[in-house]
């Protein structure tokens, strides 16, 4: 949501006419906070990335530190600039374009880090680098699967930027403004529809005995895959129909099993070195029950913040 629909919005900057500022004035809106919940709701996959994959993530990151470490005040700018493209809106005028192509440009070479780190991790081969570069300035964007990956989700995020956007629309006009919901419902298919060949363009850049794995040499990945596309389609054909809340779930379903098909490649990757079911289990459950009472009191203070902030009542 937060990047599709930065691009959209960059996009439809070139092409402005009253329908284009519409949409991208509500857009301005959300933005930020789009960037906030993206922030907040990464740092629980990476750190369950750590737990289980610990000594992969942290060897590729410090091959690649320097870049890795500037994802942080990369992140910060693009926040900052989605902050100015929202609270000056009307007052940049044209230069709206400026703000809003730094916040997709930053965007953008953050996931290309995280594509490149999540490749490099899989491939303790290539880590020996780290003898003729020991400066944490390795990047792998020399493999053939970088790039295909990096777009495969590039584009996904448009889709699901589109969709976000169709969402707002049905939720803020009830349905009745059936050419704004139409527009993003129109950017989801046609990027899930390039998706279709990027993806044929990912699964070529594998190395054969992984892209196998998917085409019939195991019956698990490749019937994920199948189910995947599948879903793709059945999203495309709801989204041709109008159908906003069946494209969600069928959305949500792709992305789950698509999911699940990547776990199956990490896995097939780090087959010869490592596996989940080498890692002990040790049940630690004082932790877990700290967490659970500050997450319930959290709530409890959240929805009383709300409620005051709703009742407009000074406290």
């Amino acid at each position: 949501a937060m990047l599709g629909s930065g691009i959209i919005t960059l996009i439809r900057e070139f092409h402005a006419n009253e329908a284009t500022e519409k949409y991208n004035k509500e857009i301005s809106l959300k933005l930020p906070y789009t960037v906030a919940f993206t922030v907040n709701l990464g740092v629980a996959p990476l750190l369950f990335l750590q737990v289980l994959y610990g000594h992969f993530i942290y060897t590729s990151s410090i091959l690649m530190a320097v870049y890795w470490i500037c994802v942080i005040p990369v992140l910060i700018l693009a926040y900052y600039s989605a902050y100015i493209y929202d609270f000056k809106y009307e007052a940049l005028g044209e230069a709206r374009k400026i703000f809003i192509a730094i916040c997709v440009i930053l965007l953008l070479w953050t996931g290309l880090m995280f594509s490149s780190n999540m490749v490099l991790m899989i491939q303790p081969e290539l880590w020996t680098v780290y003898f003729n570069n020991p400066f944490g300035t390795f990047l792998n964007l020399s493999d053939p699967m970088v790039l295909p990956r990096f777009l495969h989700f590039v584009f996904a995020s448009i889709a699901l930027g589109g969709l976000f956007q169709a969402i707002i629309w049905k939720i803020k006009t009830r349905g009745k403004d059936a050419a704004a919901i139409k527009s993003g419902l129109n950017w989801f298919s046609g990027a899930t529809g390039i998706q279709f060949v990027v993806g044929i363009w990912f699964l070529l850049s594998l190395p054969k005995d992984k892209m196998l794995l998917f085409m019939g040499e195991s019956t698990a990945a490749t019937f994920v895959l199948v189910l995947g596309i599948a879903a793709a389609v059945a999203s495309m054909a709801s989204a041709g129909r109008a159908k906003v809340w069946m494209t969600t779930g069928l959305a949500i379903g792709t992305v789950s099993v698509m999911t699940i098909a990547r776990d199956i490649l990490r896995s097939a990757y780090l087959k010869p070195y490592f596996s989940l079911s080498d890692l002990k289990i040790v049940p630690e459950y004082s932790p877990m029950v700290l967490f659970l009472v500050s997450f319930a009191a959290g709530i409890g203070i959240i929805i009383y913040m709300v409620k005051i902030a709703v009742s407009g009542k000074e406290a």
